[in-house]
């Protein structure tokens, strides 16, 4: 039982971009496990905790996620990513499946196959989330589908949508405007000898960058030193106990805290907050003046 299987590694099967066909033709050499080989390594995994028989019925199953995952080509995505991520779902769905329901594990694991690729989609398809609403997800898979024509769904078309995925049609509105739009580059490049001034153009090709001015830079460096030297100035007014309890407190590298300063000069730590208060004040003047 499953011989072909035991020689099968998932090393084997690399899915990087561009070696996508060549990992589909992989996958499909794998044979189709017979429904008594299924059930058999079903109850090893379930029951003996055995990961080599869930490899086996994963592997056995990899061309599924192919299939399922190419049905999803056309929200722009790559097809590898579409792929790993339903192989995601795959396994969840082996380690979940029940041998002794009377069903194959493929059918029991499109579900989460598909769950994960819908996940996927959500997250990546446009930069804005398109569906965060249980109702807008639902929408979001089966609106396409709905549509009967090319072109905006009339008020009847919406109705009719509406009843049949059991939503608002606002709802219907607002997806079908969402999916109608297209994400826009945020540094367009126009073309290199177009001349027409309404093409968008990036911020980079009309705003001004006025941070390396060099009359502002030294104007900055100027006000920098100016304010620095008022500090020590105004520091020096201050009597012997605030200045060090300023120096202390704000000025070293180690904070001291209102305790250490209350211990040394023999007062309560609320009087040295006072004093630290005040002393704040003081160069607060001394530097606005």
């Amino acid at each position: 039982m499953g011989t072909a299987l035991t020689r099968v590694s998932v090393n084997q099967l690399p899915l990087r971009a561009g070696s996508e066909e060549a990992y589909i033709r992989a996958v499909n050499q794998i044979p189709v496990l017979s429904a008594e080989d299924e059930h058999e390594l079903a109850l090893e995994y379930r029951d003996q905790e055995n990961i080599d028989a869930a490899r086996q019925l994963v592997l056995a199953h990899l061309r599924f996620v192919v299939h399922i995952a190419r049905g999803y080509n056309g929200y722009g995505l790559p097809l590898a990513d579409l792929i790993q991520e339903g192989n995601i779902g795959l396994m969840k769905a082996v380690k979940r499946f029940d041998p002794d329901v009377k069903v194959r594990l493929v059918s029991f694991a499109v579900h989460w196959i598909r769950a994960e690729i819908h996940e996927y989609i959500l997250r990546n398809w446009r930069i804005v989330k398109v569906a965060t609403t249980k109702a807008q997800r639902k929408l979001f898979f089966n609106l396409r589908s709905s549509k009967k024509r090319l072109g905006w769904l009339s008020r009847d078309e919406v109705n009719n949508v509406a009843k049949d995925l059991g939503v608002k049609p606002e709802t219907v509105v607002e997806m079908e405007s969402r999916l109608s739009g297209q994400d826009m580059a945020f540094d367009p490049q126009p073309e290199a000898d177009s001349d027409d001034e309404s093409v968008i153009r990036s911020p980079a090709a009309y705003l001004t960058d006025h941070r390396m001015d060099p009359a502002a830079q030294i104007e900055a460096d100027d006000w920098d030193e100016h304010q620095v030297d008022s500090l020590h100035s105004a520091v020096e007014t201050l009597d012997e106990r605030s200045r060090d309890i300023v120096q202390r407190r704000w000025l070293a590298e180690d904070k001291t805290t209102l305790q250490d300063l209350a211990d040394k000069y023999g007062v309560s730590a609320e009087r040295v907050r006072q004093l630290e208060k005040n002393a704040m004040n003081k160069l607060k003047a001394a530097m606005a003046a």
